[in-house]
């Protein structure tokens, strides 16, 4: 496996408290993993901790080879790692089409030559049709769903090599769930890792390769999408269902 990311050992604090334990984990090309759990168990803060956003951490991560532990956040995003944030951070005071071109980003490419998938504003309104009806639409004026798909096409802008999405299926409407679902398939098909935070199973078991259970900050159990859903005592212990 030709993996993106890799993380080793992560460990994070926010103040005094110790929220995770020697995390480890990694997202190949093109794969889509899992990570679950209920809620406060972690999920959010290891994505933080792989962007930046936590100050206090310690452990290996590493990004197409390169080990971003103490870079800002700004520059892991310009290194083609994408971040959807559980609570969108879209800018109010700009419409849907000024939004996603604050997320735009040169062409990428891979070691290859061949390119990474590349997205403009059109090319996000076809795959988010409800966006496409509302350019000019201000970010005050948009639903929970609505922001949450202009957040993902936003980041979409920045033609990531690996997205990273923070409970994007929370609080919207099952249609654009579906719209989500569908987003997600066809990054995988273009080669796009994915590491998705996520409590809703359903949409895990659609769309994902291999999951990480997270309890109280550890990885608990880490397996393929089909051994997770064989295995029904695992899913009662860890997730409740």
């Amino acid at each position: 496996m030709d993996y993106l990311l890799t993380v080793t050992g992560l460990n994070a604090w926010y103040g005094g408290a110790h929220i995770l334990f020697d995390v480890s984990l990694s997202v190949g090309r093109g794969e889509v993993v899992a990570l679950i759990g209920r809620n406060g168990a972690g999920k959010s803060t290891t994505l933080k901790s792989i962007m930046g956003l936590v100050d206090k951490k310690q452990g290996e991560i590493q990004f197409l080879g390169q080990r971003i532990n103490h870079l800002a956040t700004y520059k892991i995003a310009r290194l083609g790692l994408g971040y959807v944030p559980e609570d969108r951070r879209i800018f109010a005071a700009l419409n849907v089409e000024e939004n996603l071109l604050t997320g735009q980003q040169a062409p990428r490419y891979w070691e290859d030559g061949q390119p990474v998938a590349q997205w403009t504003p059109e090319k996000l309104f076809e795959l988010f049709p409800n966006l496409a009806t509302m350019r000019q639409r201000p970010g005050t004026k948009m639903s929970g769903g609505e922001q949450q798909m202009l957040s993902v096409a936003r980041t979409l802008m920045g033609n990531p090599y690996l997205v990273l999405l923070d409970e994007p299926s929370e609080g919207v409407a099952p249609i654009i769930v579906d719209q989500l679902k569908a987003m997600v398939l066809q990054l995988k098909a273009q080669g796009v890792g994915v590491l998705l935070s996520e409590q809703n199973l359903d949409f895990v078991l659609s769309v994902a390769d291999r999951a990480y259970i997270l309890e109280k900050g550890e990885v608990k159990y880490s397996d393929s999408i089909a051994a997770l859903r064989a295995n029904a005592t695992v899913r009662q212990q860890y997730l409740g269902v």
